[in-house]
């Protein structure tokens, strides 16, 4: 997997947030808190094994999630931008993708050299995979993908 930067401030940071906010509201109101703003932006440049760069905006902080790893606006600014396949099995994760904004290319298969199965993913689709699949999602149109991502541990 790539390396996290942690964008805090600067130019790329209020780039990201002004792009972003374009099409949603950033904003989370967690179980008897009040209403606040995302934890953090991750940068990951060639997400395993990708291309180009995936902004991960984090809006919980782990003691607020229950039976979650993750549950964060993915997106990908440009075309072409893309996370790489990349399996939960390790952890024992399965994994949503809500597109909220965009268009992508979402791919999957069964072990490393599997059949691919491709879909076109826009606004309103979901996918999930389990733990034992493969998947990658890439930014094919003109505008930023944008997609939520619960990352949930299976139950044993």
């Amino acid at each position: 997997m790539a390396d996290t930067v942690i964008l805090s401030e600067g130019a790329e940071f209020d780039r990201v947030i002004e792009e972003v906010s374009k099409y949603i509201h950033l904003y989370v109101m967690a179980f008897e808190k009040q209403e606040r703003p995302f934890t953090r932006i991750d940068k990951r440049e060639k997400m395993y094994g990708g291309n180009g760069t995936v902004y991960m905006i984090q809006m919980f902080d782990q003691n607020e999630l229950a039976n979650n790893r993750l549950a964060a606006y993915m997106v990908l600014l440009n075309k072409g931008d893309e996370s790489g396949f990349h399996t939960h099995n390790q952890r024992n994760e399965q994994e949503l993708y809500v597109v909220v904004h965009g268009t992508g290319e979402y791919r999957e298969r069964s072990g490393t050299q599997g059949p691919e199965r491709k879909k076109v993913l826009q606004k309103g689709d979901i996918t999930a995979i389990s733990s034992i699949g493969y998947h990658s999602i890439e930014n094919t149109g003109d505008e930023p993908l944008i997609m939520f991502v619960i990352t949930s541990y299976n139950r044993s």
